[in-house]
């Protein structure tokens, strides 16, 4: 990744996108370094969102690793310790006039500095944001506001690093026109996993379970969190909001609870902070730091343990609300526990990442998300009904993160010399497909893919879809287009139907199984192996390509809880439009031909009553077709 990132250090905006800990405080080392001494310019800013943060840029040897200069900076300029911001404030205006090269301050520094300096006093700086999803192209936003004037009035270089750049609601993070002006490395967790030296696996894992998560299940005799809970793993055990439907209230409280199904509390070292607990399955005593503890003094002496951890025998478990997650390392961390729905793909990002730092400890690492399921008579199944949905199809998303990367071409695909191209094993040819035809487009499938993903996925239409609820025909030709038009509203309509099929082709073909016979590779779509070579655009169209979250839905909650959540999403039925029915006709056609009936719409089948209200639709539109002449 490094490597990658370093061939692009001439580029005078950069985005870094890779997966935590993945290394890019190296290489933004490698890179300020570079624009420092062969570049020509005279100062290197590093903001980080916090300061614990800050660690990651601490002076650093790289001499003797190879690299022609070590990373120092003076630690004066290191705004990331303790003081109150006016001096830090005054400390930045300093560093610009002094001789000094590098300042590492956390945003906030960032932007109170901005506020008593000039755009042009950051000529011929390099300013570095880590964490770079904390930015927003929302006009409240002051770190977006404060790196949009530096681009328009300065000549300042720019490098944004994050490890997930979506950020958990609808604003971009950057406006259009700003973002192409970056280059973009993409470095995924695939091409992480594939480059460790012990850590070669990542799960993905959801659990329900009903009333209280610490409260002991009759039927099992134990609780949800004593069932998923692996003493035996090094675990991050993040507690639910205080303000969620999971919490009980009190965030003391809650740590309690996880302490009680975890063992009996035996005693608390007075000097380091660390909870020793007895278990009550193996009898033995396990380390655990508590991080949800609001005294400073205390909250200081765990942290600076936590910092000294050397050996995985130092720390078992770690228990967390707000901290351990951005730049929180802990490489031995086996397991992230999550409990309750996070209401940001971002948050589960970060989570996912404290147990993907590669550690000799460890060959796999897991991420399960302890979900409560919605009680049937609950007036709030609605709201429950959206949180799982949410929860669910973020952890997909990061399933097909982590997969293989095709490529798709179409199947008469010819170079430029009219020789038939070079595929490799992951390039998979498709019959009908289309290339995207700007350059624009082109960056958008090449590193925006997953990006892309994760607005539609969280977008609330969709989400309501997703279920079964709806024709996949309307979900690929409707839905995902539109949502494609309002994320990119500058794309020509051609760019926007190749961009469309890229993301339902590479969905589907994540979410499937391939098997192998002879020379030739079947994959299961809609109920049956196909071979790809006989892959068409119109078969991929007709598969729901999130089929999957609803698949979750079926084994894992009780029948009562499913028909709670069908009659919560019938509720709430997408309004169809015109557009909506037209594309729904071949759907239409093949029920009349299977069933040899029309669509009732007072059928149980939701499936059925939607072909029904959308054949109502095309005929009242043929009436008035036929009534205007």
């Amino acid at each position: 990744m490094q490597a990658k990132a370093y061939e692009s250090r001439t580029a005078k905006y950069l985005l870094l996108k890779a997966p935590p800990a993945s290394g890019k405080s190296r290489a933004l080392m490698f890179l300020a370094l570079d624009k420092l001494i062969n570049q020509g310019l005279k100062k290197a800013i590093v903001a980080v969102p916090e300061r614990s943060i800050g660690n990651s840029f601490a002076p650093t040897e790289l001499k003797k690793y190879g690299f022609y200069a070590d990373w120092e900076l003076h630690q004066k300029y290191n705004l990331c310790s303790p003081g109150s911001d006016k001096a830090k404030v005054k400390a930045f205006a300093e560093f610009l006039k002094s001789d000094s090269k590098i300042l590492i301050c956390t945003h906030a520094t960032l932007r109170f500095a901005f506020e008593r300096l000039q755009e042009s006093d950051f000529n011929n700086c390099l300013l570095a944001i880590d964490e770079f999803h904390h930015v927003s192209a929302d006009g409240d936003n002051i770190l977006g506001n404060v790196m949009r004037k530096i681009m328009e009035k300065s000549s300042a270089h720019i490098v944004a690093m994050t490890g997930s750049y979506f950020r958990g609601d609808s604003v971009p993070v950057l406006l259009p026109e700003d973002e192409e002006k970056f280059i973009k490395v993409t470095y995924n967790y695939y091409d992480q996993l594939n480059g460790y030296e012990y850590l070669k696996s990542l799960g993905i894992g959801y659990h329900f379970y009903q009333g209280r998560y610490y409260k002991v299940q009759p039927e099992r005799n134990m609780s949800a969190l004593e069932e998923i809970l692996n003493e035996n793993l090094k675990t991050i055990i993040h507690i639910p909001s205080v303000n969620s439907a999971e919490s009980s209230g009190d965030k003391f409280e809650e740590v309690n609870h996880v302490i009680d199904c975890i063992g009996e509390l035996e005693y608390q070292d007075t000097e380091t902070g660390v909870l020793f607990v007895k278990s009550k399955r193996s009898g033995r005593i396990l380390k655990i730091a508590d991080l949800v503890n609001d005294n400073q003094k205390e909250r200081d002496k765990i942290v600076a343990y936590l910092r000294g951890v050397k050996t995985p025998e130092d720390i078992d478990m770690i228990i967390a609300l707000g901290m351990a997650k951005e730049g929180f390392d802990w490489p031995f961390c086996q397991h992230a526990l999550t409990i309750g729905y996070r209401g940001s793909l971002t948050e589960i990002i970060q989570i996912i990442g404290r147990a993907t730092r590669d550690s000799n400890n460890k060959s796999h690492a897991q991420f399960t998300n302890l979900i409560a399921q919605p009680d049937a008579v609950d007036d709030d199944v609605r709201l429950a009904v959206n949180n799982m949905l949410k929860a669910i199809t973020a952890s997909l998303l990061m399933e097909q993160v982590l997969a293989p990367n095709f490529k798709f071409k179409p199947m008469d695909d010819i170079d430029n010399e009219g020789e038939e191209e070079d595929s490799d094993e992951n390039t998979i040819k498709i019959r009908g497909f289309k290339k995207p035809t700007s350059q624009r487009a082109k960056d958008i499938i090449e590193s925006d893919l997953n990006d892309l993903k994760a607005r539609i996925l969280q977008d609330d239409t969709m989400l309501k879809a997703l279920p079964g609820n709806l024709e996949p025909e309307i979900i690929n030709t409707v839905l995902i287009p539109k949502i494609i038009r309002e994320i990119y509203p500058d794309l020509a309509a051609e760019d926007v139907e190749a961009i469309r099929q890229y993301v339902v082709v590479d969905s589907v073909i994540k979410n499937s199984e391939v098997e192998e016979h002879g020379t030739k590779k079947f994959i299961r779509m809609a109920g049956s192996f196909v071979n790809i070579d006989d892959i068409h655009i119109d078969l991929i169209d007709t598969v729901n390509p999130f089929q999957k979250a609803f698949e979750i839905l079926s084994k894992n909650v009780t029948t009562s809880i499913l028909k709670s959540i069908q009659d919560t999403i019938n509720i709430t039925k997408i309004e169809m439009t015109e557009e909506e029915a037209i594309a729904s006709w071949e759907a239409i056609k093949r029920w009349k031909t299977n069933t040899g009936k029309a669509p009732d719409i007072n059928s149980y089948d939701s499936k059925e009553q939607r072909l029904a209200q959308a054949l109502l639709i095309l005929q009242e539109a043929k009436r008035r077709k036929i009534q205007n002449g």
